[in-house]
């Protein structure tokens, strides 16, 4: 993701809260800063009504870290 912005293709990521200390540690080691949006945990097993409010709950938030 870090060389799609290198080339000015605006990136953000999406993973569970649970993932949020990970993701942090990553990005350190990896010494990226890339925008992110996180949603409720968990998401295995859930149905594709939960997925899609899951989705419309995270749309605007995406969208703005998107065209910052």
């Amino acid at each position: 993701m870090s060389e799609m912005e290198l080339r000015g293709l605006p990136t953000v990521y999406v993973a569970t809260v649970e993932f949020c200390d990970g993701a942090e540690r990553q990005q350190a080691a990896l010494g990226a800063d890339l925008a992110a949006v996180f949603v409720e945990h968990p998401i295995q097993d859930r149905t594709d009504a939960e997925m899609q409010d899951i989705a419309d709950r995270a749309f605007e938030e995406l969208l703005a870290k998107l065209v910052v």
